[in-house]
């Protein structure tokens, strides 16, 4: 086989087209969720904790800055957003309607009948 055949066969797993279109849609969710925790979460959250900024925090030892502020910040943009990936999966599972139980193959169906059928003898 070729490499554009092979490469072809490739793209055209379900596999690859699922990944892609969930790595788009995932970037896209990512966007929102952050603005959501950047610009609406944040900014009301500061105001409950009487104005702090966690993203200005931060302490001088020797000649280095460490920025505690940025950390903390980026942990509760963690959680949250983990928080929002719950839930919106948890609604789409409650969305997705159940699947029917697979009817057994013949052969076990049989086996089951006779297996009554004994029981019944007994």
């Amino acid at each position: 086989m070729s490499l554009l055949t092979d490469f072809r066969d490739f793209i055209n797993r379900g596999n690859v087209m699922d990944l892609a279109v969930g790595v788009i849609i995932g970037a896209a969710f990512g966007k929102i969720v952050s603005s959501l925790v950047g610009d609406i979460l944040m900014p009301a959250i500061g105001v409950l904790m009487g104005g702090v900024n966690f993203s200005g925090l931060s302490v001088t030892i020797g000649g280095a800055v460490l920025k505690y502020g940025s950390f903390v910040q980026s942990v509760i943009d963690f959680v949250i957003i983990a928080a929002c990936v719950f839930l919106l999966v948890r609604a789409v599972t409650a969305l997705q309607k159940p699947k029917a139980a697979a009817a057994p193959p013949a052969q076990e169906r049989l086996l089951t009948e006779i297996r009554d059928l004994l029981r019944a003898r007994s």
